[in-house]
Formats: C-alpha cells, sequence, structure tokens
C-alpha cells in the first residue's frame, strides 16, 4: 500500500475466530486501518473491498472470501467533551457505554450488553430496553463511495426500527456523534446492570457462538413467540441448533458450517411464514463466497 509502511494488512487469513458464531474460511486479504485517512485510502485503492466491524452481526462463509475485507476495529478513538461524545466506528458498545457512565452521561446505557461496534449499531439503529441509537445521536460522518466523506445530520439518517439511510445508500459509518444526559452515576450504573441481567437471563452467553438475534421483530408482534409456537426450539440442521430458552437465537455446534446455519434459519423462517403467513426479516448480514445453495438461501431471506 503505497505510502502507508504501518498499516496492517493479513493474506489468507483464517477469519473462523474473530467471529460470533465461530463460522469462516479462509479470507485473501484482510485490511486494519487505524485513521480515517487510511481507511479512505484503503478504499479507494480496493474498490470493491468488503467493510465490516467486529463480525458480531455476521455470517461468514465456510468457503471463504476470494476478495479484500477492511475490517474498522482499530478505529477506536473516543473523544467527550461536556455532554458530547465521539466514537470512531470500531469502538465497541459495551466500552463506550463505560465511559460516558464514568463521566455520568446517560442515554447509552443499552449498549453494555451488546457485542457489537459503533459503525454497526448507528448502521442499524441498534437498540433495546427503551433506548435506541437514534434517541442520542446527533450526526454521523460516513463514507460514500461516489461522494467520498460525507457528514449526515440525524434527520438525514431516515432512522426507524433497525434501519437507516446506511443501509439503502450503503454507506459505511466511520464516527458518531452523541449528545448525552447528565445524570448520577449510581443511576446510570443500575441501569446497565438491570440491562445486563436481562441479558444473561433472556440470551445466550457470548461463549456460546451466536450471533444474537436471527430474526427482527415483525411488526406488533415478537419473532420469538411466533417461533416457539411453530415448535422452533426443537430444530436443528447439521452442527447448528435453536437455542433451547429462546427460539430466536442460534447456536454453533464446533463443526457447524455457514451452510448448516443457513438451513436452519430458512427452516424456522419457513414454518412461521407457513402458519402464520408472516415472512421473518433475518438481521445478519453475509460476508464471503457463497455455493448454489447458499445464493439461493440468501436470496429468499433478503440476506445481503
Amino acid at each position: 500500500m503505497k505510502g502507508w509502511q504501518t498499516l496492517q494488512i493479513k493474506e489468507n487469513f483464517e477469519i473462523k475466530n474473530l467471529t460470533s458464531f465461530k463460522c469462516g474460511g479462509t479470507v485473501k486479504k484482510v485490511f486494519y486501518p487505524e485513521s480515517i485517512d487510511e481507511f479512505v485510502q484503503v478504499l479507494q485503492e480496493e474498490p470493491s473491498a468488503q467493510v465490516f466491524g467486529n463480525l458480531s452481526n455476521t455470517l461468514v462463509s465456510s468457503d471463504g472470501f476470494d476478495g479484500s475485507l477492511i475490517l474498522t476495529t482499530h478505529l477506536n478513538k473516543i473523544t467527550i467533551e461536556n455532554d458530547t461524545v465521539v466514537a470512531e466506528c470500531g469502538v465497541k458498545g459495551p466500552k463506550l457505554s463505560q465511559e460516558v457512565c464514568d463521566k455520568g452521561l446517560s442515554g447509552l446505557e443499552f449498549m453494555i450488553a451488546f457485542p457489537g461496534s459503533i459503525g454497526g449499531e448507528v448502521f442499524m439503529n441498534a437498540g433495546a430496553h427503551g433506548q435506541s441509537v437514534s434517541d442520542t445521536l446527533v450526526e454521523a460522518v460516513c463514507y460514500d463511495k461516489e461522494n467520498g466523506l460525507v457528514t449526515l445530520l440525524k434527520e438525514q439518517l431516515e432512522f426507524s426500527y433497525r434501519t437507516s439511510v446506511c443501509q439503502k445508500r450503503d454507506l459505511v459509518v466511520l464516527s458518531a456523534k452523541f449528545k448525552l444526559i447528565p445524570a448520577e452515576k449510581d443511576c446510570i450504573t443500575a441501569k446497565m446492570q438491570e440491562n445486563l441481567n436481562f441479558r444473561k437471563a433472556k440470551q445466550p452467553s457470548l461463549v456460546l457462538p451466536n450471533c444474537g438475534s436471527v430474526f427482527r421483530n415483525p411488526q406488533g408482534d415478537s419473532a420469538g413467540r411466533l417461533l416457539e409456537s411453530v415448535g422452533a426450539k426443537t430444530f436443528s440442521f447439521g452442527d447448528a441448533k435453536v437455542w433451547e430458552n429462546h427460539a430466536n437465537f442460534i447456536i454453533n455446534g464446533k463443526n457447524g458450517t455457514s451452510l448448516d446455519i443457513l438451513e436452519l434459519i430458512f427452516k424456522m423462517y419457513s414454518e412461521v411464514k407457513k402458519k402464520y403467513n408472516i415472512e421473518l426479516r433475518p438481521e445478519m448480514r453475509f460476508l464471503g463466497d457463497k455455493n448454489n445453495r447458499e445464493v439461493e438461501i440468501c436470496k429468499l431471506l433478503k440476506i445481503k
């Protein structure tokens, strides 16, 4: 890479252990930019590179990816000035939640229990426990392949349930600015602990390879309720199975492949559609080279 002798690049990289699902093959080339300038140059020189954060909401192909991947995990600077917080896209949600708590700032307590990073959380307008990214976000710096770096105000991001304009326009979120609310640190800490307790009781530990909720909740209903009513807790495929404690989570075994997981997701989707004529929409993204069956399933489920 011209002029970037310090840029970290890995070739023929086994990515499996970086993913929440503990699934994935060999990626031809992985870039780790450490600044927004480095990110822009990498994408300009490798325009077909795929951009991801910490792969917490991503199913990676067991066949790997014969292309270039940019991981934003090293873009992890946080700046806090009074009640305004700027975080780069690679900052992990729990870290930012704890940092602002230490400053007596409220509004990001929900992030304490999220494994994802800020870029992905803004991209999908992540939320839980009555809070969401769109509540406190002021603006985001994004990369647009046609226009380069652009700064979008909250209203321009077109936030709605689990979505933003970033998905429609294929924008990469590089940093986000939040305006938070000063509050008693004890109250913030108590709310964070409540959120952690909820996750522990209702969601599988990250020690168990999983990618969080499989499907978004349809309007006015719960994906977990619909799946449980069709017996999804008993479903499995290959070495992947639905978690016995909540029907909207998949646990991957030691030898589970991306196809095992996709087949299981399709079975869950199909049973709900057959009984209720409701088409559940998966939350995760797919990265890598698909075989013919994976192409077919991703097309049917609208997984990008």
